[in-house]
């Protein structure tokens, strides 16, 4: 049996990966989803090219791993496609959300961090020559970002994870692909904050869009993809400015 993972299936970037993965590979036997909303799931299944296996249930605690791992001995599938595309964020300075919530931050770092790693572990035994991981990140990751702090490391980890896992896959015939890119009109600011950030507003990118380049990224084996000139000029950007310096100057717009 032939198919693709993908985590956090029920809205935004992971929704449009499922309903775009029936293009990109023809003879997948079934797509299986992950998120918490199972009606949401149910209702994607309705209008997906691609059966789906619906795995409901909080990538934070075990029940979910449970039922997959079962599915995944039972079943032994041929995984052609990882996508981790769950996550979430939350703006605002360190000791602001502290105040709002505690675990907001150590629940992005769980979800975010580990989930994606915890994943992707379980579905490595299962991937062979040709199979592909595709990891969402974000243009977040290139470099610190005060307002975003826990947020942008949690991204800088799905980078730097995804580029060094990528090269030990390599011998084995399995691209990684970090999937970073800049604001996205999706769910995640109905969490994360409002998007005020007139230039973030300008750069405004459309999930269909976003996903599209990944895929064509992901077959390529691209190692990051990066949707759209103005962040690809940032990634430019933070290679070549000290990150001290950007610092400072997102300081002082505060």
């Amino acid at each position: 049996m032939k198919i693709a993972v993908v985590t956090g299936a029920s809205s935004g970037i992971g929704r449009e990966f499922v309903q775009q993965l029936g293009y990109f590979y023809k003879n997948l036997d079934e797509i299986w989803v992950i998120a918490r909303r199972r009606e949401r799931l149910e209702e994607l299944a309705e209008k997906s090219r691609v059966p789906l296996r619906i795995f409901d249930g909080d990538l934070q605690k075990k029940k979910v791993y449970k039922k997959f791992c079962e599915a995944l001995k039972e079943e032994r599938p041929d995984i052609r496609m990882l996508v981790n595309s769950a996550g979430f964020g939350k703006s605002g300075a360190v000791t602001e959300i502290a105040g709002e919530e505690f675990r907001t931050q150590p629940d992005m770092v769980d979800l975010n961090c580990r989930a994606l790693t915890r994943m992707t572990l379980l579905c490595l035994p299962y991937m062979k020559k040709g199979s592909r991981i595709v990891n969402l990140a974000s243009a977040a990751a290139f470099c610190p970002q005060p307002s975003f702090a826990v947020y942008a490391a949690t991204k800088a980890y799905v980078l730097s994870f995804s580029r060094a896992l990528g090269a030990e896959l390599a011998s084995r015939g399995i691209p990684v692909t970090a999937v970073c890119p800049g604001p996205v009109d999706t769910e995640f600011f109905d969490v994360s904050g409002k998007l005020e950030d007139p230039l973030k507003r300008l750069t405004l990118a459309q999930a269909p869009k976003v996903v599209h380049q990944a895929l064509k990224d992901s077959r390529a084996g691209k190692p990051v993809s990066i949707y759209g000139i103005p962040m690809k000029a940032a990634y430019l950007g933070a290679k070549l400015v000290p990150h001290g310096l950007i610092l400072r100057l997102a300081s002082m717009g505060r």
